[in-house]
């Protein structure tokens, strides 16, 4: 199984919400991400489902600057397309 494989596993969580979201962001923008974001957003989706889930939606406050960007990125494919 692919690096990529396995973090798209992971992004199969018990709240559709979170599927969705993270499921576009893995097609979208995973290839672009450096290691260290990459990194970032294993431990991202590492986290319980709560606990995510009130990250991304702005909830609670990320521990660092990268995950405040990536939060921001995943943000983006709540919206249709199209929509800025």
């Amino acid at each position: 199984m692919s690096e990529k494989a396995r973090i798209r596993w992971m992004c199969r969580r018990g709240m559709k919400e979170l599927d969705v979201l993270l499921e576009r962001f893995i097609v979208a923008d995973y290839d672009g991400l450096n290691e260290d974001e990459r990194g970032e957003f294993v431990a991202l989706v590492e986290m319980e489902d709560p606990d995510l889930y009130y990250l991304v939606m702005g909830r609670s406050e990320p521990d660092n600057d990268m995950q405040a960007e990536l939060l921001s990125r995943i943000r983006q494919f709540t919206r249709p397309a199209g929509v800025a």
